[in-house]
């Protein structure tokens, strides 16, 4: 038996293109109807990753910045011991003066030195209570990143699971798309793409209803009308932008027809 040779897209009768064009139009909006069973929930647990991931993030500065805090407590200690030290030194020197000037000038000294230390005492009580409030602040991004952990898990199991569902039914979709894709023409299947990308509903093609488009419902003039029924040309909506085709054409055994025509 010969092998059938495929037709090049560009080779396609309009009737041909039109009924390939509903044809992926038709799987691809049964791929958007698994979506939608889907939801928000990929969104959220998008939102919640980010929000685990900010939380995270936040909880490793402060405890950088608590770190560097009693880094400052032990060095205000050092100079606080360094201080009292200088002070000892200075009343013993204090007990060999040979004159008033000398004496007042190593007071002068442990006064300042007596200033350092209680300076370094309040800096210590300040750092302190920071330590203190931010180690509060870590407990409280603590429960909410538990809290948003556990949220996270059972999104994210809802998620899979109806993934899981759909998989294996959105992989033979999408492998049909693909299929059908390769028979259309690139330039006509990119204008295709960009009216279902601009369109609220997902659809590119509509077919005429009471003599109106199935899109927006704006009346189509009885002349149109037959350029549609005849398929001798591609028609846009010219209020909506879709691509027309008349009811027959977008009939149930037209659709499977071409579906069996293009799996062979």
């Amino acid at each position: 038996m010969a092998k059938e040779v495929k037709k090049d897209p560009s080779e396609l009768s309009v009737e041909e293109k039109l009924k390939a064009l509903y044809l992926l139009q038709t799987l691809l909006s049964e791929i958007d109807k698994i979506k939608t069973l889907r939801g928000e929930l990929p969104l959220e647990v998008q939102d919640l990753e980010d929000e685990v991931t900010g939380l995270t993030t936040r909880i490793d500065k402060i405890k950088g910045e608590i770190e560097e805090l009693k880094t400052n407590i032990a060095n205000k200690k050092i100079e606080i011991e360094t201080a009292k030290a200088s002070i000892e030194k200075y009343k013993g020197q204090q007990e060999n003066v040979r004159n008033n000037r000398e004496f007042d000038v190593l007071s002068k000294e442990i006064e300042f030195q007596t200033l350092e230390v209680e300076l370094c005492e309040k800096r210590i009580k300040e750092y302190t209570a920071a330590v203190s409030a931010k180690e509060d602040e870590i407990a409280k991004s603590n429960e909410a990143l538990e809290e948003r952990g556990k949220d996270l898990e059972v999104k994210k199991t809802e998620l899979d699971d109806i993934i899981s569902e759909t998989k294996q039914e959105e992989e033979k979709l999408r492998e049909k798309a693909k299929t059908v894709e390769a028979t259309i023409e690139p330039r006509l299947l990119q204008a295709f793409k960009r009216i279902r990308k601009n369109s609220h509903n997902g659809l590119a093609i509509t077919y005429v209803q009471r003599d109106a488009c199935g899109g927006c419902f704006n009346k189509i003039p009885p002349q149109k009308q037959l350029d549609i029924r005849m398929r001798k040309k591609i028609i846009v909506c010219e209020y909506c932008g879709r691509i027309m085709i008349d009811p027959e054409l977008a009939g149930v055994e037209a659709e499977k027809h071409l579906d069996t025509k293009i799996s062979r």
